[in-house]
């Protein structure tokens, strides 16, 4: 996984928005001002799951680590993610942020399938 791939991934996104508000080279993505994917300087990124239990059942799968930084919800993704799964589980972190919004900032959004 490049900075590129995660970049691509995300930007197609509906509403997504990258700023880097923890500094030079971390890329935080967002939807309605609220984080949904983020790739620092070490790699990997992190991303959001529905609850505590997923995101333990990921780790425990293998599928990534506990996100630093972040609530335990929080996964991340390694280096070595498969294409297809990083941009499933990034798709489905943009999800459960940008239902989570307020119904007036989510009808602000573009459509989202």
């Amino acid at each position: 996984m490049t900075r590129e791939t995660v970049n691509a991934i995300c930007a197609v996104l509906p509403g997504a928005e990258v700023s880097e508000p923890f500094g030079p080279g971390i890329d935080t993505w967002k939807v309605g001002g609220k984080i949904f994917a983020c790739r620092g300087l070490r790699g990997g990124v992190a991303i959001k799951t529905d609850g505590i239990e997923t995101a333990e059942m990921l780790i425990d799968a293998g599928v990534g680590t506990k996100a630093p930084y972040f609530h335990r919800s929080w996964v991340l993704l390694p280096e070595a993610a498969e294409a297809g799964e990083l941009a499933h589980r990034i798709r489905a972190s943009y999800r459960i942020v940008r239902d989570a919004l307020p119904r007036k900032a989510r009808a602000a959004l573009p459509p989202f399938d």
